[in-house]
């Protein structure tokens, strides 16, 4: 199940909505059963900035709506290199494991499911993705999250390193 929904926000930017799942619950009670819903989110402006969120209530639509505040609250940025991710990365959370690894441009988003969904969202057009162990959205989407943020653009790691990158100017003479 997925939906879009385009939102603007109040900065200007627009920021797009993804619905990733739906489940329902029901409790037994005297009177019958009482349904509610549980809903995961994902937000992105296919700029560089995603995040995910998880809404319950009794109702479906409550549930996005409370799932999308939550998604907007957690946003992360993805550190692009070119159309692509700067290099390999693989994580796990609890029994979700995904591996995302770089591709050239023009290769296209290579996912399935709630991989291809955030990384659409997040504005990575050329990706080669899996999703190993668990097929369930939820720790597909949390592991997912956790390699984005293990991911690190160049300058951060020559930051970290202690390397300064000396930048040759064109009409500098030394």
């Amino acid at each position: 199940m997925s939906e879009d929904f385009h939102v603007s926000s109040s900065d200007g930017g627009s920021m797009e909505e993804r619905v990733i799942s739906v489940n329902r619950c029901s409790k037994v009670v005297k009177g019958g059963r009482n349904f509610s819903f549980s809903a995961l989110i994902v937000v992105g402006d296919r700029r560089g900035s995603v995040g995910i969120g998880f809404g319950k209530a009794n109702e479906v639509s409550d549930a996005i709506r409370k799932g999308g505040e939550s998604a907007r609250k957690s946003q992360i940025r993805i550190p692009l290199n070119g159309t692509t991710i700067p290099f390999e990365v693989e994580a796990k959370y609890r029994a979700g494991k995904v591996l995302l690894k770089p591709a050239s441009k023009g290769t296209g988003l290579i996912a399935g499911g709630a991989v291809r969904s955030i990384l659409e969202l997040g504005g990575v057009s050329d990706v080669l993705a899996k999703s190993l162990g668990s097929s369930n959205p939820f720790n597909v989407t949390k592991a997912t999250m956790k390699a984005i943020d293990m991911l690190k653009s160049k300058k951060e790691i020559f930051e970290k390193r202690g390397i300064e990158k000396k930048v040759a100017k064109n009409n500098e003479t030394a």
